[in-house]
């Protein structure tokens, strides 16, 4: 089958529903491909920053993702073993619609940008290379459950994730910054006595990160790189124990942990593409900045890359042609400094915060938590960081 559009986008994820949702809008016929039957999926990003919401607001979709079932986080706590909490970052202090992250299942959010689209989405539609014409990207060929489909069309836009296609067949060379930590996710029961929002628990070597899901907390026990190798050779008894011995109030429900493939291993990345684009295609998101899970911001990240990148191809189209690869640079031009800023925040926490607590070296939380936690207006610092971002786009 061959089918044709204006703009190919790989990848239904966030950023690629809302570029295509922000281009049927001004009348561009776009094609979102995505490789899954649903969106229903773990472990997959679910903090919906400041910044986003303000985005839903802005598309007049803000009413109806607050009705969807959602929890509201205000700050975010650090307890140390001992029992000393601190609180480094207050999303209240921001001056803007939304002060708070909404922890709201990342199949929600796609199933209502889906459904107010004015686009054509195929599932089960695997890319399996890109198509070139004379050096030019002019579409690409996927796998489906009834046979091949070749998509033809001027411009493509990559927003399959870290693991991308796109970026793998055009050879695309990235700079890797390396990432010396692993996460092990998991559920667990929440009880109502229990902690509220986004809480840390570090000690003896363990650094947990609970993300407050309403009935259940979906859990990530940060590790070393490659560590998670270890921790599954010493059995899941011992996996149990650890995660009793650093969050108590959970060790009455670790029974529920019962099969190894109860809990998923994210390998960590952090690298940026030198360059994001060739003729005829573009790379956003995770397919051009694999970010580091510190903050949760790559889905918020990926979706302001969407929006800048919806005003460059809109303009161009607009003009009666796609875009040239010299604005196709404009996109990477303005989203290089809020990526590569974020990444170097992520990259500093890692080496202050997260290996001295998988490493077992800290006695104490480093300064900046401290002066973070006696000081709180300095709390609004971080907070905008990670809710609002370096370079906020609109729509």
């Amino acid at each position: 089958m061959k089918v044709r559009a204006d703009v190919c986008i790989v990848g239904g994820g966030p950023a690629g529903l809302v570029l295509a949702l922000l281009l049927g809008r001004q009348g561009i016929d776009a094609v979102v491909l995505e490789k899954h039957a649903t969106f229903l999926r773990d472990f997959r990003g679910d903090t919906v920053h400041p910044s986003t919401l303000q985005l839903m607001d802005e598309l007049g979709l803000g009413d109806e993702l607050a009705r969807l079932p959602h929890r509201i986080v205000r700050d975010f706590s650090i307890t140390y073993e001992g029992g000393d909490t601190f609180r480094p970052a207050d999303f209240t202090r921001l001056r803007v619609a939304h002060p708070y992250i909404m922890m709201l299942p990342q199949w929600d959010f796609l199933e209502l940008l889906a459904r107010h689209g004015d686009f054509t989405l195929y599932r089960r539609c695997e890319v399996i290379t890109v198509n070139r014409r004379d050096r030019r990207v002019v579409g690409v060929t996927a796998r489906t459950p009834d046979g091949p489909v070749e998509v033809v069309a001027p411009l493509t836009v990559a927003c399959d994730g870290r693991h991308s296609t796109v970026r793998r067949d055009l050879g695309l060379k990235s700079r890797d910054y390396g990432a010396p930590i692993d996460v092990l996710w998991f559920q667990l029961p929440r009880e109502p006595t229990d902690p509220e929002g986004l809480a840390g628990r570090i000690g003896s070597g363990r650094l947990f990160i609970g993300i407050d899901r309403g009935d259940y907390w979906q859990l990530g026990w940060v590790v070393p790189k490659g560590g998670d190798k270890r921790i599954r050779a010493a059995g899941l008894p011992a996996f149990r124990a650890g995660i009793a011995a650093s969050v108590p109030y959970l060790a009455e429900r670790v029974g529920e942990l019962q099969r190894w493939d109860q809990i998923s291993t994210l390998t960590v990345r952090v690298d940026r593409l030198y360059r994001w684009h060739v003729p005829g295609a573009l790379l956003i998101g995770d397919a051009a900045h694999a970010m580091s899970p510190v903050g949760g911001v790559g889905i918020n990240l990926a979706i302001q890359d969407a929006v800048a990148a919806a005003h460059v191809i809109t303009a161009a189209f607009a003009k009666g042609r796609p875009p040239t690869e010299r604005e196709l640079a404009l996109v990477q031009r303005r989203r290089t400094f809020p990526t590569a800023g974020t990444q170097l925040v992520q990259r500093a926490l890692q080496r202050a915060v997260l290996v001295p607590a998988v490493t077992g070296r800290p006695a104490r939380p480093p300064l900046p938590v401290r002066l973070l936690d006696r000081y709180p207006p300095l709390r609004a610092l971080p907070a905008r960081v990670i809710g609002i971002g370096l370079r906020p786009e609109h729509v």
